[in-house]
């Protein structure tokens, strides 16, 4: 039996580029051995092609919202009904997985990351690095050793301000709203769910090299990106509005060398606590919250940029 069922809802494989670095992406889990299972969601064209060529399962019967957008919910339950793996992980499925993604779950699900003592509730994510690929790679040998290469050499080091990838244990995440996939807000409301519920939340930049391959937005209504769509307006509205919609920053816990340490309180950090302790709750008549909450916020994002500009390479994971 698997320990770990990647789930998937790639975009039909109509447009070359990205049917090339879905492939890829496919091909870089399915390296990553026995161990892990592979479920890719979804009736786009060239989907079941795609899972019969790489050996993996599709489950076709999606359910979807008036903009035929598949659901998160039902993604969620179609993977756990269809899978029997202790652990689960959604990917994008743009995503490039290297070895140490099995790892650091392995870690978390085991309890040797924590002290000895499994965890029965937890949620990882973390950042990913940016990278310009327009070829299908090749996974003979020595492949994770050139794609680190290629990161260090022209990858970008994403914003903490989502996560492309959830690991957690099957039991959690079992009543999701009905958000739609692939826009904004919905990876947001994941990591304020686990973090209020209680769970362990981990964020795992320093231990997982997760690489997204970058690519144009012509799959959605005139080739923009999905931030203001309405679908993630909509999503925006079932997460509860601006004060359920987490960052990484908000996370107080990274895997570090196999191990569970304290978030280090960076300056974008501690500018991220005071956006949340000024968050407007109630009726805010002189805007004054909103003021204070808009002058934080450039200024957390004018120091993430520079920590990112001066720190990128060294965050690469071993």
């Amino acid at each position: 039996m698997a320990i770990l069922t990647i789930f998937s809802v790639p975009k039909p494989f109509t447009d070359p580029h990205i049917a090339i670095i879905q492939s890829n992406a496919i091909q870089s889990w399915k390296a990553l051995g026995p161990d892990v299972d592979i479920i890719l969601i979804g009736d786009e064209e060239g989907l079941a092609e795609a899972a019969v060529r790489y050996g993996v399962r599709n489950i076709p019967n999606v359910a979807r919202n008036e903009y035929g957008t598949p659901l998160v919910s039902s993604v969620f339950t179609l993977a756990r009904q269809d899978s029997d793996s202790p652990l689960l992980a959604y990917v994008n499925a743009d995503i490039l997985l290297l070895p140490d993604f099995l790892v650091g779950a392995r870690q978390l699900f085991s309890g040797t990351a924590f002290d000895g003592r499994p965890i029965s509730r937890f949620l990882l994510v973390g950042r990913r690095w940016n990278l310009n690929v327009n070829e299908a790679l090749n996974f003979s040998s020595g492949w994770e050793s050139l794609l680190r290469a290629a990161v260090a050499a022209r990858g970008r080091l994403q914003s903490p301000h989502g996560s492309d990838h959830f690991i957690f244990p099957r039991s959690v995440f079992e009543d999701i709203p009905d958000f739609a996939i692939g826009r904004s807000g919905w990876d947001n409301w994941m990591i304020y769910h686990a973090i209020t519920q209680g769970w362990m939340v981990a964020d795992t930049s320093a231990s997982m090299l997760i690489i997204h391959q970058e690519h144009d937005y012509s799959h959605l209504p005139g080739g923009q990106i999905h931030h203001h769509q309405p679908e993630s307006i909509q999503n925006m509205n079932l997460a509860g509005g601006k004060s359920h919609i987490y960052l990484l920053l908000d996370i107080d816990k990274i895997l570090v060398n196999g191990k569970i340490r304290k978030s280090p309180l960076t300056l974008p950090r501690l500018l991220r606590k005071l956006e949340l302790l000024f968050m407007p709750r109630d009726h805010d008549p002189s805007g004054l919250r909103r003021r204070l909450i808009s002058q934080l916020r450039r200024w957390r994002v004018s120091q993430t940029k520079k920590e990112q500009r001066n720190h990128a390479v060294n965050r690469i994971p071993d």
